[in-house]
C-alpha cells in the first residue's frame, strides 16, 4: 500500500467545488490541523455504501494509521462490508436457470457469486462447507454481468460467510464483555477502518440509528451490548473529540440530538439525573454532503433557531426540505458544510491536512468516476482481504 491514488486528480477535484465549499474546505483543514497540533482529537461519522465505493473508508483507515483520525462511528452495513474485504468482484446469473426459488430472489431475478480462485474456495471450504455443485453450475451459466460492489452482501459464498461469522463474533463479544466491532477488528485487514483501529486502539462503534443493515451483522452488533451502553460509549467518544466529520450519513440525530448531549440535544434530564453527559458547544462539525439544502439551513441559522424558540415547525420557517439532522447542525456555530462529492472532497481534505501536519499517507482515494478511481477500486478488490478468522481467534486468547 505504498501508492498514492488520485494525486494527479486533486486539482481537478478542487476545481469541481464552488467558492463557498472551497472556503469551508480550507476552514475545515485549518481546524483539523490546529486541533491535531495541540493534541486534540478528530472523529469521523460515516454512513454506508458511498463511503465504501469511493474508497473513503479505506482512506479513513490510513488516516487512523497516520494518527489523524482518533475515533469512528459508522453503520452496521459498513462493518459487514469491511469484514468481507471492503469491495469485491461478483458475477450474476439468471436465478431461474440456477434452479432457485424465485419467490425469494431479489429484484432483477439474479443470483450473485463472489469471484474467487480455486485456492480461495478450498481455504474457505475448511471454515464453511461450500456447495461446489452450485458454484460449478453458476460458473457454467451465462454471466448477466460482472461488477465490483460492496463486499460480501448478496453474493455466495462471501455474503453467507459474513452472516455465519457474525453469530460467532457475537458469542465472543458476550464472552469477553466487548463490542462486536472490537472482536471483528482483531481479524480484519489493517487497511479497513476496523483493522486499523484495532491496531491503534482507536474506538469504532455503530450508531444506534444505523444498526439496521448488514443482515445478521447488524442484529449481532445490536445484541452485543445494550442500547443504553452503546449510546453512552458513543457519547464518550464524542465528548473526547474536538472535530467531528460527517460523511455521507443520513441519520445523525444520535450525535447532534442524543440522550446525553446538552447543547443541541436532549441531555438535560440525563444531566439532571446525575448521568454522564457531553456538550457540542465548542466543537467543530464538518459535514460533506451533496444536499444544497444543508448549506441553506446553516445560512438560515437564526431563522431555524427562532422557529425552535417559538415552538414552530422548522420546515415552514426555513421554507426548505428539512432532514432530521439539519436542525442541530444548522444552529451550531461550529458547523462547516462542504457541499460536494465525497469521492472528491475526502482526498482533498486528507491530502491537505497530511501535508500541513507533515504526515505521509500511504493511500489516497479518488472519485470512482475517474480513471484513478477505477484503478483504486481494482486495487482494493485485489489487496484488501476478508476478515481472517484464525487471526481473530488467536488474538482473542490474549484478551
Amino acid at each position: 500500500m505504498d501508492t498514492l491514488f488520485g494525486k494527479s486528480q486533486l486539482e481537478n477535484f478542487r476545481s469541481s467545488l464552488d467558492e463557498r465549499s472551497l472556503e469551508k474546505l480550507n476552514a475545515a483543514v485549518e481546524k483539523i490541523v490546529e486541533t491535531k497540533k495541540r493534541g486534540g482529537k478528530v472523529m469521523v461519522v460515516t454512513g454506508s455504501g458511498p463511503n465504501i465505493h469511493e474508497g473513503v473508508t479505506t482512506l479513513i483507515a490510513d488516516l487512523i494509521r497516520a494518527g489523524i483520525v482518533d475515533a469512528v462511528s459508522t453503520s452496521s452495513a459498513v462493518i459487514a462490508h469491511e469484514m468481507a474485504g471492503a469491495l469485491d468482484r461478483v458475477f450474476r446469473v439468471d436465478a431461474q436457470k440456477l434452479g432457485m426459488d424465485m419467490s425469494k430472489m431479489p429484484r432483477g431475478d439474479v443470483f450473485e457469486f463472489t469471484c474467487l480462485t480455486d485456492d480461495e474456495l478450498e481455504k474457505l471450504n475448511r471454515e464453511l462447507p461450500l456447495d461446489f455443485d452450485l458454484i460449478k453450475k453458476g460458473n457454467a451459466l451465462e454471466h448477466v454481468n460482472e461488477i465490483i460492489k460492496a463486499a460480501g452482501n448478496m453474493a455466495y459464498p462471501m455474503g453467507l460467510r459474513t452472516e455465519r461469522l457474525a453469530l460467532e463474533i457475537l458469542s465472543l463479544a458476550k464472552m469477553y464483555g466487548l463490542t462486536f466491532e472490537q472482536i471483528a477488528g482483531l481479524g480484519c485487514d489493517e487497511r479497513t477502518m476496523l483493522g486499523a483501529a484495532s491496531l491503534k486502539n482507536v474506538p469504532v462503534l455503530v450508531t444506534i440509528p444505523q444498526l439496521v443493515g448488514g443482515g445478521a451483522v447488524g442484529m449481532s452488533i445490536g445484541d452485543s451490548v445494550p442500547v443504553s451502553e452503546r449510546s453512552m460509549r458513543i457519547s464518550k467518544m464524542l465528548a473526547s473529540c474536538d472535530v467531528i466529520i460527517e460523511s455521507a450519513v443520513a441519520l445523525t440525530q444520535e450525535i447532534h440530538d442524543g440522550p446525553f448531549e446538552c447543547y443541541t440535544g436532549h441531555g438535560i434530564w440525563a444531566w439532571w439525573s446525575g448521568q454522564n453527559t457531553y456538550n457540542l458547544r465548542d466543537k467543530t462539525l464538518i459535514r460533506i454532503d451533496l444536499d444544497e439544502n444543508l448549506r441553506r439551513a446553516v445560512e438560515l441559522n437564526n431563522t431555524v433557531q427562532e422557529a425552535i424558540d417559538k415552538g414552530l415547525p422548522k420546515t415552514k420557517a426555513a421554507k426548505i426540505p428539512f432532514r432530521m439532522e439539519m436542525s442541530a447542525f444548522a444552529r451550531h456555530e461550529g458547523s462547516l458544510p462542504i457541499i460536494g462529492d465525497i469521492g472528491k472532497v475526502w482526498p482533498l481534505l486528507a491530502n491537505d491536512v497530511a501535508e500541513k501536519l507533515g504526515v505521509e499517507l500511504k493511500f489516497l482515494s479518488a472519485s470512482q468516476d475517474t480513471q484513478e478511481g477505477q484503478i483504486m477500486r481494482d486495487w482494493i478488490v485485489e489487496n484488501i482481504k476478508p476478515l481472517n478468522r484464525e487471526k481473530m481467534l488467536l488474538k482473542t486468547k490474549t484478551l
